[in-house]
């Protein structure tokens, strides 16, 4: 059974149909790639699914219930997270404070300013720290943490809500190998362990590859393709899309190769 339905989803700005009426499907503990060239239509669908952008014509279901009209803090505490491709922490915050704020906001207490947010949910906090493995981080500043650390707080504060869907707008951008090969693995096992589903946005195709249950892919806001990962590797239509002439799906992982590590698929 599908956990997130959309159909027929469309959005136009002035003449251009920055997307033109697409369909898919996501279920639960699945890990869903949306790829494409620029100006596909990526972002212009998270915002959507987001609630940060109105659609023009469709439906997106989650669990039965549409969230074309509505807000992104009501789709939000619907049970959508969402990540984004520059980290956004309180920079002056601590690691756990940072998570605090996020279940603060969960509890609709965000702009209670005499309750102090190291005073609330400290150990629930705690464990979610310990989730993405940050918790000996806890009490840092994050004006201390590498970037990779930041994403994982990110990560933290993104699950403070109990996702059934989780939205991640580029995860790796800007890591380096190692780094991206982590926080995906990390990823997979929190699918694996809650039974949510994720809808990504990736540029690397060595991350889609080793961890996407299936793709889907855009060009010019529509749809021409969606499968799993290794059987669209070959798709003439994808290769000329989003690689162009000459380029291969082979070329451009052999340029950003990071050997990741194994991880059991999701049933």
């Amino acid at each position: 059974m599908s956990l997130l339905k959309v159909a027929g989803l469309g959005k136009a700005f002035g003449g251009v149909k920055a997307v033109d009426g697409i369909h898919f499907e996501l279920a639960a503990g699945e890990l869903l790639a949306l790829i494409g060239p620029n100006g596909a239509g990526k972002s212009t669908t998270f915002n959507m699914v987001n609630g940060q952008l109105p659609a023009d014509s469709g439906s997106i279901l989650l669990n039965g219930q549409e969230l074309v009209g509505r807000k992104p803090r009501d789709i939000w505490r619907m049970g959508v997270g969402r990540t984004f491709q520059i980290a956004e922490t309180f920079a002056s915050l601590s690691v756990v404070e940072n998570v605090q704020m996020a279940l603060l906001s969960v509890d609709d207490r965000l702009f209670s300013f005499w309750r102090n947010a190291s005073d609330h949910k400290r150990d629930e906090a705690l464990d979610l720290l310990a989730q993405v493995g940050m918790r000996a981080q806890a009490d840092r500043p994050c004006s201390e943490l590498a970037y990779g650390d930041v994403k994982r707080v990110e990560l933290a504060i993104a699950m403070a809500n109990s996702p059934k869907l989780l939205l991640m707008d580029e995860p790796t951008a800007g890591m380096a190998p190692k780094e991206r090969n982590d926080l995906m693995a990390l990823t997979k096992q929190l699918v694996v362990d809650r039974g949510m589903a994720v809808l990504f946005t990736e540029h690397s195709m060595d991350v889609v590859f080793a961890y996407a249950d299936r793709m889907i892919v855009l060009a010019r806001g529509r749809l021409i393709a969606e499968g799993k990962p290794l059987e669209l590797r070959d798709h003439p239509k994808v290769q000329e899309v989003y690689f162009g002439s000459g380029k291969t799906f082979e070329k451009n992982q052999a340029a950003e190769r990071v050997a990741p590590t194994p991880v059991e698929s999701v049933a």
